[in-house]
């Protein structure tokens, strides 16, 4: 693989300055020199759920959702993503540039710890101790960097399934090694799609094997990690991740095989009905599989900043009225996920609208005597398991197998919910609309969207409120976009375009 080169910057908060390609990221990161001990490592690991806290909140996670069709933008937004919103957005979009930047800056870290583990692992000095921990950060590393591998192959690269993933830079840039250079002879091109993919199923089960072997170590911390609500990345994590890629790549044995592996622990059982809200207002839930740790001094981004405010008068986007009658009679997500604002502020003017409130901020968060809208982020959780669990096994004809996990979820979310079992011919589309009324919010539209290789169109009008109509975007109001519009892939950076020429001829189509 060819090695790091990228113009990275400093993830922070999602705060960036530019640093030349000459320089060590990560706060003077020099990996002759800064990692000679286990405490060292561990640091430079701990860094790596600093940005897991970061990557998985804010706008990594909004940010798509808005550009897709279940979201109006309000005439007094701002233009807050509103470029995302109207589908207007270019290469020399500096938000898009900072994703990227920062993606690669984590994958970077990682290349670091995997490179240092195996180095203090060879040594004769360190303790053994150490080396059973060690085991454990390169395999969290070979997570992270399939995790931001897979993020950016969702956003840059064609869906696996609807691409032609043996042709020529149709991937992603990969590198595997830590090596900050301004050598531009060194930098690489894009990948095939096969290979992005392979490096990111490859790290997947390295990730699992070493995390395995760590929890059959006995070390004192691993029935914290195995538990709901982790704060760290666990073997479950790990399937849970590698049934989301396969659900993406179409390989539905895979998928199921992982899902249901998840399912079958026994330890995160779907969140019960009367509990349900409560894992949204205090982020904790039975079935939470891997959710990063917040404090009022370790924040994220916010995952409902855009959506509503903390004196309920305000909010940039509203929810089509498509997505509020998606949910029928009992089911316990309306009222958890949405809010009707009585006297919602545009322009002067007060109107009853609903928003979506399934982030309202964690009391236990806040940073003052405000509301900052603050929510960890439940990465994994098994109400995914069981719906790609069912998705997959439909896909393979068995139906009754689909029906057993759908049933399942759906007695934990419909009050007095009466099973049903769905033929063959309708459970698919019943199983995808169940993703979308959980998953709104958590980003994972675009990704659906893509991989069913459909088009969208926003539903124009507010029928639950007419008066709603005249303070919505008209750029975005009724946007559409074919299944092959190229705006479904984000455009690489301009200025990644222009510092790399090895990648001259391989921008995305459209841009």
């Amino acid at each position: 693989m060819k090695k790091i080169y990228f113009s990275l910057m400093l993830i922070g908060a999602l705060t960036f300055s530019s640093c030349s390609m000459d320089e060590a990221p990560f706060g003077k990161l020099d990996d002759k020199t800064a990692i000679q001990k286990a405490a060292d490592l561990r640091q430079f690991r701990n860094q790596l759920y600093s940005n897991m806290r970061s990557v998985t909140s804010g706008v990594w996670l909004y940010r798509s959702d808005i550009q897709m069709d279940e979201f109006h933008g309000l005439i007094n937004n701002g233009n807050r993503e509103g470029v995302y919103s109207n589908g207007t957005f270019t290469s020399a979009d500096n938000d898009l540039k900072g994703m990227w930047q920062s993606a690669y800056n984590v994958i970077a870290k990682c290349n670091s710890v995997i490179e240092n583990a195996a180095k203090l692992s060879a040594d004769a000095t360190i303790a053994d101790a150490d080396k059973t921990d060690f085991v454990r950060y390169d395999a969290e590393a070979h997570f992270v960097r399939a995790y931001m591998y897979f993020w950016l192959a969702e956003h840059y690269c064609q869906t696996y399934t609807k691409a032609e993933p043996s042709k020529a830079a149709s991937g992603l840039p990969l590198t595997t090694t830590y090596n900050p250079t301004g050598d531009i002879a060194t930098y690489p091109s894009r990948s095939t799609l096969d290979e992005t993919y392979q490096l990111i199923e490859d790290d997947i089960n390295v990730a699992l094997t070493g995390l395995q072997k760590y929890e059959a170590s006995g070390a004192a911390d691993v029935k914290d990690m195995v538990a709901a609500n982790a704060a760290y990345v666990s073997s479950y994590a790990v399937q849970a991740f590698k049934a989301r890629v396969a659900l993406v790549k179409g390989d539905w044995k895979t998928a199921a095989d992982n899902a249901e592996a998840v399912i079958n622990s026994g330890k995160f059982p779907l969140t019960e009905i009367a509990d349900y809200a409560k894992m949204w207002t205090d982020d904790e839930g039975t079935e939470v599989i891997f959710r990063p740790t917040m404090t009022p001094t370790e924040l994220g981004g916010s995952n409902g900043a855009e959506y509503i405010n903390s004196s309920e008068t305000g909010a940039d986007y509203i929810p089509t009225f498509a997505v509020l009658n998606l949910y029928g009679e009992g089911d316990v997500r309306f009222n958890t996920f949405f809010k009707v604002y009585q006297k919602l502020d545009v322009e002067g003017t007060n109107y009853q609208a609903y928003v979506l409130n399934k982030f309202p901020g964690n009391a236990a968060l806040r940073t003052g005597t405000t509301n900052n809208i603050m929510n960890m982020s439940k990465v994994f959780r098994s109400s995914e398991m069981y719906l790609i669990a069912a998705e997959a096994e439909a896909r393979q004809g068995s139906t009754e197998n689909a029906n057993k996990y759908l049933k399942a979820f759906l007695a934990k979310r419909i009050e007095g919910y009466e099973p049903n079992d769905y033929s063959a011919n309708t459970i698919l589309s019943v199983i995808l609309n169940e993703r979308q009324k959980e998953f709104i919010g958590e980003g994972m539209r675009m990704m659906d969207v893509r991989r069913l290789g459909k088009g969208f169109a926003r539903y124009a009008t507010h029928d639950e409120n007419p008066d709603l109509d005249g303070i919505v975007v008209k750029m975005g109001q009724s946007l559409s976009y074919a299944a092959d519009d190229h705006r479904f892939l984000w455009p690489i950076p301009k200025t990644e375009m222009d510092s790399n020429p090895n990648l001259a001829g391989q921008q995305n189509p459209g841009y």
